[in-house]
């Protein structure tokens, strides 16, 4: 039974042509990538314009927020030290209250 089965799977598959997938035509790459680079020269001053916002905007967010982010770590630190000679000050009053 599986003999039979095996056979006629060798055989339509011998039957079978070699078909050969669709190839882009000769020269369709190149002619897209020059397509691609006449529209990119052709660009007028307002999307340049709105290009050089944007990466002047995005660098201002960085910068702001390395700013704020080392704002934050030194006020932590402040206020640690703060704390800590607030503790001190504390035990050495109740201390103080205790004798």
């Amino acid at each position: 039974m599986k003999d039979e089965k095996i056979d006629r799977l060798l055989r339509s598959a011998a039957q079978a042509r070699n078909e050969t997938g669709a190839t882009m035509p000769f020269g369709f790459d190149t002619r897209v990538v020059a397509l691609w680079r006449a529209a990119a020269q052709r660009t007028n001053g307002v999307t340049s314009l709105v290009r050089r916002v944007a990466v002047l905007s995005a660098a201002v967010i960085i910068i702001s927020t390395i700013a704020a982010v080392r704002e934050a770590s030194q006020n932590r630190e402040i206020s640690e030290s703060f704390t800590n000679e607030f503790a001190i000050a504390d035990s050495a009053i109740q201390d103080e209250f205790v004798k």
